[in-house]
């Protein structure tokens, strides 16, 4: 290791850590070990940019609801959409006296992940000869933009760096044109580094659009095309010792996913940072945040649980953009994971703690589904069903996305009661009766109108669904899965109510089925996940829910015993979303160690290093999964938190049940009126 002095390593280190304040530590995530690294998203809502251990660069850039056919079986042929992995434009190279900055010629590499500010800031020491330190953000105020921020700082002697910007496409991308132009307006010269390509299969056109931003400085700046999917800009600068230099490298990509002409747009929303904007979209970017952050978890006595919390509710509000109509995938903007598709995930999991803190956001979530009601309702005439049937796998289109060897696209069909639940309990928590009669009844009433239709009658009178998915993905086609009958009989009581309400017309088949759903036990009182359900391993909870989030099941101790059976019957290596169930359900019947542990093994074994981003399951490598992220706030704010979603909207409903090593919970920023909880031990 090359050797600086100790005063300045002491300084490095100090500026470093302090550098956001009083109690920095609560909200930074610091790392400084890149062995084993699985990157951490910068997102905006529209675009994320994936982290690298490498100096300089973006691993990748993840577009939004931008979907492009996918061949995920080439000698069949068969296809689904998939969303783009875009054109990144996020990269440098940093070349400094002849030799080009890399992971193996520098020390004291750190990098830290600023959750209160939503950048990521990494530095390290090159030979002994530069202090470097780069912040990178997806810009919150323009969310198809992202920047970087370096600082360069010349130690014991003078300096002579060269920096290049790249724009690089990913493979397959085609009809690829990489320009590179110098726009005057009086006496201002944009230099501008530019791509325009066609997606892999043709589907969209993309642009990125680049630029370098100096404070009093204007080098000659040349392209250089290092190959057909990447080229780059240049400039040089010499740095007198001790000094420091700043500038910035700054760029946008747009598409015709979202605009007619993403060129220009692109090419607008570079020149608009580049022209003396770039602390001011900083400043903008800080104080989207900080309105973000006014709904915040804290924990006191617990340093782990409560980073581990905030990185949690940073990747929900990273993902989510409010007024976008976009709802959130299962991995959000961190990967092309499942494809980019919308699942059950968004509404059951992710959506109730956004509701909680940001009901404007969950409204667009909803958007999402009402924007696409058509669609699903044409897919419940396809099968000979009235009313609305969403696809278990949604894209742009609102069509079934599910690739065809899958079954859950034919026949997990409780995701179309999640839908409808989550409509009435933003109304709930909102209480806004003209969103209930324009967009939130139009959806439960075909949502119920589908459950009618989907169920049978049967000799004794009772009601079942049959050849069904669960929740329990495990169990395919069986009959009157417990979660698919609870969701169904909620979403139709919620119809009937909603109906009432607005005093617009009730069909007596929704309550005559909802109380005639049929339910199986075993002799001993405990509850079947399915008729002929004889104990088998499940993939995750699913009668379980039947008493959250459901809430259909109030007898604490049948829900005690459901609770105690299934726990030991889920594999250990499913999805992390069940255990939070679980977690829920302890603290509420007052088991907090119980509590606490499922919570902790609902996402402890999941985290990657080195900053802790959770996958899917113990075993998979698919981080982030935003999913496990909302079932682990769910286990905080429902279960410990003690809140409750009910008819006179969100309230602390529980007793409290905090862990031992939790002094203190405090929820902030609670519904429309932006309440504060707090539990103590």
């Amino acid at each position: 290791m090359n050797k600086i002095p100790v005063i300045l390593f002491l300084w490095f280190i100090l500026i470093t850590v302090s550098a956001n304040g009083s109690n920095s530590s609560e909200w930074q995530i610091c790392v400084t070990d890149p062995s084993g690294y699985t990157g951490i998203t910068l997102a905006s809502g529209r675009i994320g940019l994936v982290s690298s251990a490498s100096p300089f660069k973006i691993k990748s850039v993840i577009l939004n609801h931008v979907f492009d056919d996918y061949v995920y079986n080439k000698s069949q042929q068969l296809k689904t959409s998939r969303v783009l992995e875009g054109i990144n434009f996020a990269g440098l190279d940093l070349i400094i006296d002849g030799d080009t900055v890399s992971s193996g010629n520098i020390t004291n590499w750190q990098q830290v992940l600023d959750m209160k500010k939503a950048r990521l800031v990494t530095s390290f020491i090159y030979k002994d000869k530069a202090r470097i330190s780069y912040s990178v953000y997806a810009l919150r105020g323009m969310p198809y933009s992202g920047l970087t921020d370096v600082e360069v700082e010349s130690l014991k002697q003078d300096i002579n760096i060269s920096v290049s910007g790249e724009i690089v496409c990913p493979s397959g991308y085609r009809q690829i044109v990489q320009t590179f132009k110098v726009l005057q307006d009086n006496d201002r010269f944009m230099p501008l580094l530019q791509t325009v390509a066609q997606s892999p299969a043709g589907k969209h056109t993309l642009a990125a659009t680049a630029a370098f931003v100096f404070d009093n400085f204007s080098p000659e700046q040349k392209e250089e095309v290092n190959s057909p999917f990447k080229h780059s800009l240049t400039f040089h600068k010499k740095i007198e010792k001790n000094t420091t230099f700043r500038f910035a490298w700054e760029g946008a990509i747009c598409t015709t996913g979202n605009f007619s002409d993403p060129q220009s747009e692109s090419e607008r929303m570079a020149i608009y940072i580049l022209c003396d904007n770039k602390q001011s979209v900083i400043d903008g970017h800080i104080r989207k945040w900080d309105q973000l952050w006014q709904g915040d978890i804290e924990i006191e006595g617990d340093d782990e649980s409560q980073k581990d919390i905030r990185l949690a509710l940073y990747h929900l509000y990273a993902f989510s953009c409010p007024g976008s109509g976009l709802s959130i995938s299962p991995m959000g903007l961190s990967s092309q994971g499942y494809n980019g598709h919308i699942f059950w995930d968004a509404e059951i999991w992710m959506f109730p703690p956004i509701l909680v803190f940001h009901p404007d956001i969950a409204a667009t979530m909803l958007d999402y589904r009402y924007n696409r009601l058509d669609k699903a309702r044409q897919k419940a005439s396809c099968y000979g069903f009235r009313g609305a049937m969403f696809p278990w796998e949604s894209d742009d289109t609102g069509e079934e996305a599910t690739p065809t060897f899958a079954l859950t696209g034919a026949f997990e069909h409780h995701i179309t009661a999640d839908i409808g639940i989550a409509f009435w309990n933003y109304f709930q928590v909102t209480g806004d009766l003209r969103w209930l009669k324009e967009k939130g009844f139009p959806v439960i009433r075909d949502v119920a109108e589908f459950w009618v239709s989907r169920s049978v009658k049967n000799p004794d009178g009772t009601c079942s669904i049959r050849n069904v998915v669960g929740a329990d993905e495990y169990a395919q086609n069986v009959d009157d899965d417990a979660f698919t009958n609870g969701a169904a009989k909620l979403v139709l009581t919620d119809a009937h109510r909603a109906a009432e309400m607005l005093e617009e017309k009730t069909d007596p088949a929704w309550t005559e089925i909802a109380d005639h759903l049929k339910f199986y036990t075993f002799g001993n009182g405990i509850t079947r996940e399915y008729k002929g359900y004889d104990g088998q391993i499940i993939k995750q909870a699913d009668e379980n829910m039947l008493a959250y989030p459901l809430q259909l099941e109030t007898d604490t101790t049948v829900i005690l015993k459901n609770l105690v059976y299934y726990e030991g019957k889920m594999d250990k290596n499913g999805p992390a979303m069940g255990d939070a169930i679980l977690s829920v359900l302890y603290a509420r019947l007052g088991y907090p160690d119980k509590a606490y542990e499922m919570f902790r093994k609902a996402y402890i074994p999941n985290k990657r290093r080195p900053f802790g981003a959770l996958a899917e399951s113990a075993n998979s490598d698919n981080p982030y999964f935003a999913t496990g992220a909302g079932g682990m706030l769910q286990a905080v704010l429902f279960g410990f938190g003690g809140l409750e979603i009910t008819e006179k909207g969100i309230i602390q409903q529980h007793s409290a049940c905090l862990p031992k090593s939790w002094k203190k919970l405090i929820i902030r920023g609670v519904g429309p009126g932006k309440r504060t909880y707090a539990v103590t031990r």
